[in-house]
């Protein structure tokens, strides 16, 4: 990982809820787990102490890489963006100049990123091409293929 990790207040909110849900329940039932497969006895050839175990171990490894996300986090101050230049945190409407769609992306961090909800990362091809923009201005992309241009419409908090 990165030194720094680019987080809006709801990303990092939502890394937190996770660990604390992780720490405070999950940690709970993987020991019931552990608990009731360790009652059945001879732990040698017991399937389901060994299945407890290693749900325990891929538990506590999400814990600590939640931890070390939230160590990391840089909180995007969202009041900081503006209306006229693409920032992180901004909404931003493009048109594709080639076939007419138009698309809206949220400029996000990296962990972040979710296409499908239109949440795309400050370190994508197409993210890093919007940064730094302003309305109206057309931006030329890298896409596998071919190079895409993009007029961008409108940039929103």
């Amino acid at each position: 990982m990165s030194d720094e990790i680019l987080l809006t207040q709801e990303g990092y909110d939502q890394i937190v809820a996770e660990r604390d849900h992780l720490v405070s329940v999950g940690r709970k039932e993987v020991a019931e787990k552990l608990k009731e497969a360790i009652s059945y006895g001879d732990l040698s050839e017991n399937a389901e102490y060994d299945a407890a175990k290693n749900e325990q171990a891929e538990l506590e490894v999400k814990i600590i890489q939640l931890e070390e996300k939230i160590r990391k986090a840089i909180i995007i101050n969202e009041n900081d963006a503006t209306d006229d230049k693409v920032s992180v945190g901004s909404t931003v409407t493009i048109e594709d100049m080639e076939d007419g769609e138009i698309r809206e992306f949220r400029i996000v961090g990296v962990s972040e990123a979710d296409p499908v909800e239109g949440k795309i990362s400050n370190d994508s091809p197409v993210g890093k091409r919007l940064l730094g923009g302003t309305k109206g201005e057309l931006v030329e992309v890298q896409v596998p293929d071919s190079v895409r241009t993009y007029k961008i419409l409108d940039i929103r908090k």
